[in-house]
Order: structure tokens, then sequence, then C-alpha cells
């Protein structure tokens, strides 16, 4: 019988890539958590990791096992936080996975504010791109998550959350600050500075590539927001943000394209997936946030 003590030490080394770091990370002594990967491997007559370039990486069986723990360690810890939070929320977490755009500059006092309402509470935030969110709300590990509000699938539940322009960035001194607008082939023609494949940012710019048949010349690839705004500022490239973030920098412009593109975003969460009471809380603070802009679409409810 498995037990699950074995699996959060398992995950753990497979997120890791490495004994010794999983270990501190729970808090654990290295070799008792090598002893548990063998006991784990003997108990089912597999191997779970192969050492490749200094690095553990799970073989197909231990992506299958890899599964379903998750999946156990999920639900478990779903359990403990609806217990918690039992007793008037005077406790209990709430893990939501966000974009790093939105989590600089969107979500801060969002969050804040909910902590004020239930400071019992934690918040734990995931940062990750929008196809990994999409990705882990769909298997199950994610419990709330920003993505698309074009990308929901029916096996999700999505709140409406903001409508947000993508519009190009430059610095004072690129020809297209007196703009009224700049047109997508101009924009793609420039060298630019973008996000890893994977962030609706980048995936904005893809999607452009592939409808004008451009080849973009991306110079910069970074997520790290600052450095994508220091890279414009020297007049190194441009790029393109969700207008709100340049609002309070002098130096950078925001240049709507020729067609104007807005994004919806919503909070989703899985339809057949039981919401602990923290989730619910939070879910029911932001539809009375009243700073939140909504959009109707798909398998969204209002």
């Amino acid at each position: 019988m498995l037990e699950t003590k074995w699996l959060r030490q398992f995950v753990a080394v497979a997120r890791a890539g490495n004994i010794t770091r999983a270990a501190e990370q729970l808090h654990l002594a290295q070799p008792a958590v090598t002893m548990t990967i063998k006991k784990l491997e003997q108990q089912l007559g597999i191997t779970l990791f192969d050492r490749r370039q200094g690095r553990l990486q799970l073989t197909a069986e231990g992506e299958r096992l890899y599964q379903h723990a998750e999946s156990i360690i999920n639900a478990l810890t779903l359990a403990e936080q609806d217990m918690a939070a039992l007793h008037d929320l005077n406790s209990g977490e709430v893990s939501i996975g966000i974009p790093s755009m939105l989590g600089s500059f969107y979500f801060p006092p969002l969050l804040m504010a909910f902590k004020h309402r239930y400071p019992g509470l934690s918040i734990r935030v995931i940062e990750a791109g929008t196809q990994d969110l999409l990705a882990r709300l769909c298997q199950g590990q994610l419990g709330l998550g920003i993505i698309l509000t074009s990308s929901l699938p029916s096996t999700l539940t999505g709140l409406p959350l903001l409508r947000e322009e993508m519009v190009a960035v430059v610095n004072g001194e690129h020809p297209a600050r007196h703009q009224a607008s700049i047109a997508i082939d101009d924009f793609l023609g420039q060298e630019l500075a973008v996000f890893r494949h994977g962030f609706f940012h980048r995936e904005y710019i893809d999607e452009m590539a592939k409808q004008t048949g451009i080849s973009p010349h991306i110079g910069f690839e970074s997520n790290l927001i600052p450095l994508l705004k220091a890279v414009v500022r020297r007049g190194f490239a441009i790029t393109t943000f969700l207008r709100m973030v340049i609002e309070d920098d002098p130096d950078l412009f925001a240049v709507s394209f020729a067609e104007p593109y807005f994004l919806d975003l919503c909070l989703a969460w899985p339809r057949d997936r039981r919401l602990s009471r923290a989730e619910q809380a939070f879910i029911d603070f932001i539809r009375t946030e009243p700073s939140l802009f909504t959009a109707p679409t798909k398998n969204v409810i209002t």
C-alpha cells in the first residue's frame, strides 16, 4: 500500500529534479528521501527516475505515477484547506495561478483587499503562462487560475475579470511615439523584446506573425517585465504589453495597433471539482469587486 508521505516526497523529487533540493524543501534528511524513492521502486517493481545531465528525470512509468500522485495530493490539499476553513474562514489557503503581467500590475490590490477581508486565510500565487495554467486547471492540478476567456474549454467554469488592450510599447525617441496607431507589418518588422512561449503576450505576437506571414525579429526573450521595459527604454527593441502595464512609466509610450486588439481574461476553475470554502470565498469576493471589467462569453457565469 502506497503511503501518502511517500507520494509527497516522490512529487517533490520529480519537481526539483534533485533529491537534495527536494529534501531541503520538505525539511527532511537527504538519505531519508533517497530511501523513500527506493522503497517506492521496490514496491512497484519499476524504475521511477533516470539521471540525465546531472538531473533526475521521470521515466515513462514515473510519469504515470506522477500524474496519479499529483491528483491524490491535490485532493488531500483541498480537503485540508476545506476543513481548515470550516470555522468562519479563520484559516485555510487559496491557491491561484496568475500570469506574470497580471500578477505584477492588476492583482496586488485585489489580493490585499481579499486578505484584509479574510485575514485568517493565506494566499499562494503560482506564476506561470496562460497555457501552462490552462493545462494545470484541466488536469486538476490547480484549483483557480487566470486564463484567456477565448481559451476556456467546456470542462472549466469562468468568471469574467477584465478586458484590456494590447498595445505596442516604444520609447520616447521612436518614430511611432506620436502616431495614432501602428500597423502590424511595421511592428513585426522591427526588433522585438518578448515573453517566452506560453504567455498571452507571446501568443499574440505569434498569432500576428501567422496571420501576416511575417517572421518576427526577436532580439530579446524574457519573462521579466522590468528587463523588457529596460530594453525598450534604451531603444534596443520594442514590445507589446497590456496598456495598464506602462501607464505609470513616463519613459515608455503605448501605441494602439491599426486593428485594436483586446484581451478578455477570466478566473477559471474545473467544473467537476468541488471548491473549498476558501476558494468559494475568493470567487464571491471577485464577483463583488467593482473595478473589474466583464465580458459575456461561452461557459462564463455571471
